[in-house]
């Protein structure tokens, strides 16, 4: 029986390199694989999905996708799932449920403000498994939260989305983005 997975993890926990290492397996079982992200997600250009480490992949749009273009699908993976709606969510679990494809989805769960996104929210409450994809903290500590950089400086003001990297976003555990400590990560990473 085939199940909805969410593997949330802070920026920085690998989440990407993750989905294509379990799009490799099954490819190399000779199972077909849809990998596929949200439109808004464009910094590795429109059908790439980039990894941090150096992987990469094809992908297609999830807002191209409608059930009956799933058929024939070993696994759908999706990356980036924090920025699905609800309705994306749902035909994910239409997948799972109608068309028995197990689908697993990658994203953040809170943003820098510590909210949930939409894509989140809804993984959160539908998914049949949720796992922890785990990254540290500047001190060793487990990291949850996303810290936004500005200036050298955690910020918790702005807009929910903006889209960045490591030069923009660091992985704190809650100790550290609560007292705005971002340890050495502004001379490893900001050149200050």
């Amino acid at each position: 029986m085939a199940k909805l997975y969410f593997r949330y993890g802070a920026m920085g926990s690998s989440k990407t390199a993750n989905a294509i290492m379990v799009q490799y397996n099954y490819m190399e079982r000779g199972q077909h694989v849809l990998m596929l992200k949200p439109k808004l997600e464009n910094r590795d250009g429109a059908s790439r999905v980039l990894s941090r480490c150096g992987l990469e992949t094809e992908c297609r749009f999830v807002e191209d996708i409608q059930l009956e273009d799933v058929r024939g699908y070993g696994c759908v993976i999706v990356d980036e799932a924090q920025f699905l709606t609800k309705v994306q969510v749902a035909l994910l679990v239409s997948i799972v449920d109608e068309l028995d494809i197990p689908v697993i989805a990658y994203g953040l769960r809170t943003d820098f403000q510590e909210n949930f996104f939409e894509g989140s929210h809804w993984l959160m409450a539908w998914a049949d498994t949720i796992e922890e994809v785990k990254t540290i903290c500047w001190c060793g500590r487990k990291a949850i939260c996303n810290a936004r950089v500005v200036d050298g400086r955690v910020v918790k003001e702005g807009d929910q989305i903006l889209l960045g990297g490591s030069s923009q976003y660091v992985s704190l555990c809650r100790k550290h983005f609560h007292a705005g400590d971002l340890g050495d990560f502004k001379n490893l990473h900001l050149g200050e």
